[in-house]
Formats: C-alpha cells, sequence, structure tokens
C-alpha cells in the first residue's frame, strides 16, 4: 500500500510502499492526531521504519495497494 505523508516545513513529503494495511495506517494517524501518540509510526515493505513527530504532520495519504512490481523495475 503506497503512503504518502507531508511533513510541515520540508520542501519533499515522504513516500513509502507499506505492507500495513489501510486500517493499520489509518489507526495509527488517527493516535497521532488526537494525542494518544507522539510519534506516528509505520513501517515499509522491507521493514524500515519511519517515525514522525505528530505536530509536525501536514497530511497522510493512503494509496491502493500497488500492484506487485515485475522486470526490471523491481530493482
Amino acid at each position: 500500500m503506497e503512503v504518502k505523508i507531508g511533513v510541515q516545513n520540508a520542501a519533499r513529503e515522504i513516500v513509502l510502499e507499506s505492507a500495513q494495511t489501510a486500517d493499520e495506517v489509518e489507526s495509527a494517524v488517527a493516535a497521532a492526531l488526537d494525542g494518544t501518540a507522539k510519534l506516528l509510526k509505520l513501517a515499509d515493505e522491507h521493514g524500515r521504519k519511519i517515525l514522525i513527530p505528530a505536530e509536525r504532520l501536514a497530511y497522510v495519504e493512503i494509496g491502493e495497494q500497488a500492484p506487485r512490481k515485475v522486470g526490471f523495475g523491481t530493482l
């Protein structure tokens, strides 16, 4: 699933492919925005963790499940 995250005072957005479901990402964002969690914590498909301070979130765009890439484009 593709997730795009806008961060305040940053020129570029963060784009990651996550193995998490849309509901899991949405609940993590909701917890960060309502003050339950101080960090938005997500993991990408390679196991890397992305931590963003909740007060710096500008927007989060949750996309659809990306089709599996085949061929030289997977490199």
